[in-house]
This record gives C-alpha cells, sequence and structure tokens, in this order.
C-alpha cells in the first residue's frame, strides 16, 4: 500500500509548516510583518486573510495555530453550517475550560455564509473564546456582514511573484526527489515557463509540476527530465518569447498599452496577438484593457470604459477562440478613440491634497439634518436647492473652506472633454456672477 504522504498532491505535501518555509506575502510574515510580530508577542487575533487563489491563505492559517499552539478547527463554508459550528464553539469552551487551550476556527471561503451564519460568530468573536481567521478571494467589505468585518483585521495577501514561484518550484522538486528517490533534471526555462503560467497561484504551479511528474517518465538513465518543450506539450499551452526572468512578459503588455495610447491600432492588435497566442491570461488582458480605458481614454470618450468591459464580459461568456476577438475588438476602439489622462492627473492632485490637509470637516451647509439637535447646530441652513434655480445650478460652494478654490480635474479640449469643459465653464461663469435667483 502507497504512503499516505506519497499519494497526496504536491501541493499539499509542500505546504509550509513555520513562518520561516513560507514563500511570500512579505509584508505580513516579513521582519517587521504584522503577522510575524503578533506571532513573536503571543498575541492572536481574528482576522480575514483576503487574496488571490494559490496565495497562502489556508496554509497561514495553520502556521497561525501551530505557532501559537491553538487548536485548530478548519470549515469550508460551502460545505459546513450552522450545526457544525455550534459543535465547535462548545467544544472550544471545553478546550479553554479543561486544558486552557485556545481554538482557532478557520472558515476558507467565508463569503458563502449568509447573513445569519456568519453573524453566529459574533459573540464567541467577541468574548474571545475562539479566534476566527477567515479566507476568502472576494472584497470582505461586499462579502463580510459590517458587524462581524468590525470585529476582524483584514490582511491582504498578494499574487506571488514569478521568482518567489520558482523558489517554491524548486524547492519541491528536490523534495520530490528525496521522497521518491529518483533523480530529476528540470531546465531553468521549464521552471520559469511553470510559475509563468501559473500567474502568481502557488496551488497551480505546483499541481502542473505534479501533472509532469506523473505524465513524464525516467529516461533510459533513470533521470526525469523536463523541458521547456515538455511544459508547453503537455500543459498545452505556449509561451511564445516568455523568457526566464518573464521580462517579455512585461515587455509585451508594455508595448501594447503604448500602442493603445499612441492610436497605433494595427501595431496594438500586432501585441495583443502574440501576447493571446503566447497563452496569456485573457482576463488579465481584459483588465489592462479597461485600465487603458479608465487612464488614457477617461472622459474624452466615456462610452471606452464600456467597451472595455463588454469585451471582459464577452470573453467570459465564449471563452476562445471567439471571446478573443471580443479582446481584439476593444483593442481597436480603444486605439482609435480621443485620448485624455485627466482624471488620471486628477487622483494624483487628489491624494496629494488629502495627505497634505487630511480629514478637513464637511461644510455645514450641504450636512444631513435628520434631528432637530441636528438643525440647531446649523447642519444644512444656507443650503440652496439646486432645482430651484432656472439653470439647475445655485453656484453653492461644496469644498471644505480651506481648500475651496482648488481645482483638481482639468478636462481637455479632445473629445466629449471638449464638452465637459464647455459645461463646467458655464457653471464657473454663473457661479462668479453670483446672478442668478430661485424661480
Amino acid at each position: 500500500m502507497e504512503n499516505k504522504k506519497t499519494i497526496m498532491p504536491l501541493a499539499e505535501r509542500m505546504r509550509p509548516q513555520s513562518l520561516d518555509d513560507y514563500v511570500g506575502q512579505d509584508h505580513l510574515v516579513g521582519t517587521n510583518g504584522i503577522l510575524r510580530k503578533a506571532l513573536q508577542q503571543g498575541y492572536i487575533f481574528s482576522m480575514i486573510l483576503w487574496g488571490p487563489a494559490g496565495t497562502g491563505k489556508t496554509t497561514l492559517a495553520r502556521i497561525v495555530a501551530n505557532e501559537s499552539h491553538a487548536h485548530f478547527v478548519s470549515f469550508s463554508a460551502v460545505l459546513a453550517g450552522v450545526k457544525e459550528i455550534r459543535a465547535e464553539v462548545e467544544n472550544a469552551q471545553k478546550l479553554l475550560d479543561n486544558e486552557g487551550k485556545k481554538t482557532i476556527l478557520f472558515v476558507d471561503e467565508i463569503h458563502r455564509f449568509n447573513k445569519a451564519q456568519q453573524d453566529g460568530f459574533l459573540p464567541h468573536v467577541e468574548s474571545g473564546l475562539i479566534t476566527l481567521i477567515g479566507a476568502t478571494t472576494e472584497n470582505p467589505s461586499f462579502e463580510v456582514t459590517a458587524p462581524l468585518l468590525s470585529r476582524l483585521r483584514v490582511l491582504v495577501l498578494k499574487p506571488l511573484q514569478n521568482e518567489q514561484l520558482q523558489k517554491i518550484l524548486v524547492r519541491a522538486t528536490k523534495a520530490q526527489e528525496k521522497q521518491e528517490q529518483i533523480s530529476v533534471k528540470i531546465e531553468p526555462t521549464a521552471i520559469d515557463a511553470i510559475a509563468t503560467l501559473a500567474d502568481g497561484d502557488a496551488r497551480s504551479a505546483l499541481n502542473n509540476l505534479d501533472a509532469l511528474f506523473s505524465m513524464l517518465g525516467a529516461n533510459n538513465d533513470g533521470v526525469y527530465e523536463i523541458t521547456l518543450a515538455d511544459v508547453e506539450t503537455l500543459l498545452e499551452r505556449k509561451l511564445l518569447g516568455y523568457d526566464k526572468s518573464a521580462e517579455e512578459h512585461y515587455n509585451l503588455i508594455s508595448a501594447l498599452h503604448k500602442s493603445v495610447r499612441g492610436s497605433d491600432a494595427n501595431a496594438a492588435l500586432y501585441w495583443l496577438w502574440r501576447m493571446l497566442k503566447a497563452g496569456e491570461d485573457r482576463l488579465f488582458l481584459a483588465r489592462r484593457l479597461i485600465r487603458m480605458a479608465i487612464e488614457d481614454i477617461g472622459n474624452a470618450d466615456p462610452r471606452a470604459l464600456s467597451v472595455a468591459i463588454s469585451a471582459k464580459d464577452a470573453y467570459h461568456f465564449l471563452g476562445s477562440p471567439e471571446g478573443d476577438l471580443a479582446l481584439a475588438q476593444a483593442t481597436v476602439y480603444l486605439a482609435c478613440a480621443p485620448k485624455s489622462n485627466s482624471l488620471y492627473v486628477t487622483a494624483g492632485k487628489l491624494n496629494e491634497i488629502i495627505d497634505k490637509t487630511g480629514t478637513l470637516p464637511v461644510p455645514l451647509h450641504i450636512r444631513n439634518a435628520p434631528t432637530q439637535m441636528m438643525k440647531n447646530l446649523g447642519y444644512a441652513k444656507g443650503y440652496q436647492y439646486d432645482h430651484d434655480f432656472a439653470s439647475g445650478y445655485a453656484g453653492q460652494d461644496f469644498l471644505p473652506e480651506a481648500i475651496k478654490q482648488q481645482v483638481f480635474y482639468e478636462p481637455t479640449s479632445r473629445g466629449f472633454e471638449k464638452t465637459i469643459k464647455e459645461r463646467m465653464a458655464f457653471f464657473a461663469d454663473i457661479k462668479d456672477k453670483k446672478k442668478e435667483e430661485p424661480v
């Protein structure tokens, strides 16, 4: 009978047991990482681990339990319900009473629990009976109830970098040699290709490596040899020009972005197709097109964002190869659209002024006044209802007093932004003259 450890998937066998073995998320577990410091001080808090698949959320939860010597219970929100939770809470109380041992309750895909199920955790998290660690790929502010979220700290996990995935793959290869008593020879370009195809997902990278080990036998010398050609053939993905450091990946996306920004539809289509043929993730390309629509076109053509999002939805619906044409259609539209980076520049101005001035108070006249006390304090006093004016504009000030003369958004004279610029000038003229009276 095969050893249980041997028949486990490679990704499970390679799961780190300590922070020192953990790869990636240095902002959390590095020397100055918040989680490492908390564990060093013996302080464990309830948290949400939010990040893409394969970034180490479950592993991190297990390590926290190991290093804090807590009882670890793992749930999947897909399979567990209130009954199972209640049973574990009762067991947690017994462990605390009888052994003084704390319980860490790990809930994978916590966003799948409904409101009632999430509310069931509240008293036990608040009392400290359990330390709740939830994992999710979805934005917690949308998927986790506000009362529960207020009692948890959200830790954001980032997609793993190519070099981090390569480190994990090299480590897994050595472990495979030791555990299976075999000799492995794997080309550096093959390691890089597997890492690139994984797109930040360590589980995907290890599963693909595991599949290669399974599909390839030993050669005449008894060596398991894995080449770049094996990766492309057996994983059915060809990486055209994606070199060892993945530099060409960034070169190609840069070429696509700059071609669109430079209004060269012909070149943009060429670079897009190069990436499609290289097996690039279509949703990565769709996200980049959406970014171009926002960053380089903006209100010069407000339809550009809709076109880019529609292309993403069309690819989701059709898949390849038909969906690839939707990405091409959006690329051409974006390349030929009028360009403006006014909103991108505006974001920089806003960040700078808010960092400089802090939380300036909302002017009293535009505050809501639902109670008499608030009215007595001057809330909403002097507010003018714009619809009472012939132009639909009263010419009020809405910025805090300290920055009321500040101009953030300055539209260009290109595309629809020319119309926006004219409208803003129209309103500014009325405001300057202050001639209008309520009708």
